[in-house]
């Protein structure tokens, strides 16, 4: 395997109106090695890659790309030199084929100039044998999981034959065996002598693939190490200037009397008589591999799906939950697992996405009073230790972990007696999560109930008091927090027995 620098940055500072995104970083990848880019959300990773990339123009610096030096001012560019990058927000075109998608801009054409449909089914067939990914090239990409679409944009980027890859939280939406399955294939793409950029907020994955590590903080580059002369402990603390000693602070809670009640819960083909009781002051985590039914529970519980059979019962009385409005009319809230898709509303402010969920409480006569809802914004942001330069920023221009803390906001402020929040650190940053968790504990022993979904393992185990394991739309294991491990866990979420 080639030694030989693919790709140099130097000097490169990229700054908007109010922040300096980038202030003279550095990156150096080489040929047939995984470099990982790592740092909290709002370190500036993104925006290196943007830059590198052409989506954005810097303000100074230097690339050099294979030897030459490059001034990149597009994305189609990039491609044509050889990078190429998996985005982290997967944005394919759903009424389109997997075989549309891969070949997209860049169709085989048959004798007539038109588009030779039959090869491009063929070539994107052949990539995905290749590639050893079961999809038929005729699927409609809407119809494919989240995690199918994944692992087609993963094929789509290898599809380039770029030089250098650009993979931005490439599993966060994956199984433990679609990883593995990634992981084969990076490797051979290195073999290949292809360089790949990893940027990911999972350290075991980290230390599993990466060659080199690069870190970012606060648009500044803070250190360049090889994977194997570092530790958790060390990249931590250059990530966030500070050691996190307790990164699930699971605080005691009071545990309280029955507040949800969910008995039989059915949806078919998809749940099957799910019961479980959550107690004031609890953390309840919801367990299982993907696909196992967990976040089809909440969707019946909140009325965002309907329900075929079981009964839901609030503080003890039965109750009829037909839409999300009523659920949040007893006392309900719900954090989405996909924030970007069904949590931001992205070209609204930080201040109305705050208050959107409870605005029938600041109105009077008909009129919004402005004042008590700056007051209540000043309020949550100091108490959630939100970052934002003012309520006016429109949220998607903020960290992933900022955006988090909005939407946890949002439905604090309908004072809710049971959230449920569905990956609630999915996608941000060690020191992002820790905040989360922090605050998830605090809200425990002011007596709010948690039913928490979490693909985590090490976040089941780190915060909940009690943890229910799905598997196959029933539920396969529960444990208490003293006899809940990882063994245990996957057992019963694989579906072996396990005794309580």
């Amino acid at each position: 395997m080639g030694e030989e620098t693919v790709l140099v940055m130097e000097h490169i500072s990229k700054a908007f109106p109010g922040v300096q995104a980038l202030s003279n970083v550095h990156l150096a990848v080489r040929r047939g090695t995984v470099h990982a880019l790592m740092g909290e959300n709002g370190a500036g990773k993104s925006t290196l890659m943007k830059v590198l990339i052409g989506m954005y123009l810097p303000d100074q610096g230097e690339i050099t790309f294979l030897g030459r030096r490059v001034k990149i001012e597009s994305t189609q560019q990039a491609l044509r030199m050889g990078i190429s990058m998996i985005h982290q927000e997967l944005s394919p075109e759903p009424y389109m084929t997997v075989a549309e998608n891969i070949f997209l801009g860049r169709e085989p054409l048959g004798r007539w100039g038109l588009i030779d449909k039959k090869k491009m089914v063929a070539d994107t067939r052949a990539l995905l044998e290749r590639l050893e990914i079961d999809i038929d090239p005729n699927t409609v990409m809407r119809t494919l999981s989240v995690a199918n679409t994944q692992m087609v944009e993963i094929a789509k980027a290898i599809s380039y034959e770029s030089r250098l890859i650009i993979m931005d939280e490439p599993t966060s939406a994956i199984t433990d065996r679609e990883v593995a399955h990634l992981f084969r294939m990076i490797r051979a793409l290195k073999a290949k002598g292809v360089a790949i950029i990893y940027i990911t907020h999972k350290m075991d994955e980290v230390f599993q693939i990466a060659d080199e590590i690069t870190v970012f903080r606060d648009g500044q580059h803070i250190a360049t190490v090889r994977a194997a002369d570092t530790d958790r402990n060390s990249l931590i603390a250059m990530m966030v200037g500070r050691e996190l000693t307790n990164l699930f602070p699971k605080e005691e809670a009071t545990i309280g009397e029955v507040v949800l009640s969910v008995r039989n819960l059915t949806r078919s083909g998809l749940v099957h008589g799910v019961s479980f009781d959550l107690h004031r002051g609890e953390i309840l985590g919801l367990a299982g591999l993907m696909g196992a039914g967990r976040t089809e529970v909440i969707e019946g519980i909140f009325g965002i799906q309907p329900i075929d059979a079981g009964e839901i019962y609030v503080r003890g009385e039965r109750v009829r939950i037909q839409a999300p409005a009523d659920a949040i009319q007893h006392g309900m809230a719900l954090l989405t697992e996909d924030r970007k898709l069904t949590g931001i509303m992205g070209v609204l402010s930080v201040r109305d996405n705050m208050m959107i969920a409870s605005l029938g409480s600041y109105t009077r006569g008909g009129f919004l009073n402005r004042r008590v809802i700056d007051e209540t914004c000043g309020r949550e942001k100091s108490r959630l230790e939100l970052k934002t330069p003012h309520m006016d920023q429109l949220i998607k221009l903020l960290s992933g972990g900022n955006q988090q803390k909005v939407l946890v906001s949002r439905w604090l402020l309908t004072v809710p007696d049971i959230l449920i929040l569905d990956e609630p650190t999915r996608g941000i940053d060690v020191g992002a999560k820790s905040e989360i968790h922090r605050l998830m504990s605090k809200l425990a022993q002011e007596g709010k109930a948690i039913l928490m979904v979490s693909s985590e393992l090490p976040e089941i185990l780190g915060m909940s008091d009690r943890v229910l394991v799905m598997h196959e739309g029933r539920v396969g294991g529960e444990f208490v927090r003293k006899d809940a491990t990882q063994e245990t866990i996957m057992r019963a979420a694989t579906g072996q027995r396990v005794a309580a």
